[in-house]
């Protein structure tokens, strides 16, 4: 047996055409710890398995867990100017926009679409904290108006999904006044009698949660989110006290009585479709492909009751 042809030359090939393993295939838990695999991970709408901590997700994500089947309509929102005031930090606005959109992978920090949630027709906007963390700026302002008009014009109620950390400095006044303009937006919505549910997630603070992200019929928040005008660190070195266990989070705030729900991301579809065919007065949800509730048929037949079958006794 030759030892070099036989052993030394396959464990040099061996060790030359290995292949890379890609660094993606596993993520660390921010909470625990715990090293998730990313199709798991993703399965379960990033919410660690171990401790059921709720990582970041991306909107366009968030809406295909969300709409039946992965199916919507992405609602076209007015483009506001692209540098109003020249801003200009480390970075100019411009070049520090176009490094937001590479990374995020989206134009701005929210999305809207319109589409169905078990069969029941809704409109939705969603944040984006992974662009310039989710700040409120014109055009968010545009987009949260442009859902608003869509919902009004189809008849259906909105759901607004808030992740931000406040208005966008580098727009200045300009984003400040995104707060009374979609105050007016949220008004609409209720002029016109629809539903509007807002879903907070961490974290929603700033001028966002003193605008609409307070303004909703229904508020459930994913668990733990941060929750805020001005964070704990600024509050307790304002008032130099030290504050309670959890201030400011999801779980604190229902038990004060500023939310109506805390509910996991994996069943916030199922949350969100009982509480929309309840304000809207549609029956219970069709579960597959059950027959639809006698409401549903009796108005699919144009609200005509079916005439009573002849009585056996005569």
């Amino acid at each position: 047996m030759n030892w070099i042809t036989n052993y030394v030359r396959p464990r040099i090939n061996s060790i030359f055409s290995r292949r890379e393993v890609p660094e993606n295939l596993w993520r660390k838990c921010d909470e625990c710890g715990t090293m998730l695999f990313h199709r798991e991970l993703s399965d379960n709408l990033n919410v660690c398995n171990n401790c059921g901590h709720h990582m970041h997700i991306s909107p366009r994500d968030r809406f295909t867990a969300l709409f039946d089947g992965g199916v919507f309509t992405e609602v076209a929102v007015p483009e506001p100017l692209a540098d109003p005031l020249k801003f200009k930090d480390q970075k100019k606005y411009p070049d520090r926009m176009k490094a937001a959109q590479k990374k995020a992978g989206e134009k701005e920090a929210m999305l809207v679409a319109a589409g169905e949630i078990g069969r029941t027709p809704i409109v939705a906007a969603a944040q984006d904290f992974s662009f310039m963390g989710g700040s409120m700026g014109m055009y968010v302002g545009n987009a949260i108006i442009a859902a608003a008009e869509e919902a009004v014009k189809l008849g259906r109620p909105l759901i607004l999904f808030s992740a931000a950390g406040g208005a966008r400095m580098q727009e200045g006044i300009l984003s400040l006044m995104q707060m009374p303009r979609t105050t007016v937006a949220v008004q609409m919505l209720k002029e016109a009698g629809l539903p509007y549910i807002v879903v907070l997630t961490h974290p929603t603070t700033g001028g966002v949660t003193a605008s609409y992200a307070m303004l909703g019929d229904v508020h459930i928040s994913e668990p733990n989110a941060l929750i805020c005008f001005a964070g704990p660190r600024v509050i307790e070195q304002t008032i130099r006290e030290k504050l309670p266990e959890g201030f400011q989070r999801a779980e604190y705030l229902l038990d004060h009585g500023m939310l109506d729900r805390v509910t996991s991301r994996t069943e916030m579809r199922n949350e969100l479709i009982t509480i929309t065919r309840m304000l809207m007065g549609l029956p219970p949800q069709i579960v597959g492909d059950l027959p639809a509730p006698d409401g549903e048929a009796d108005a699919a037949n144009g609200g005509n009751d079916a005439a009573p079958a002849p009585s056996a006794k005569g």
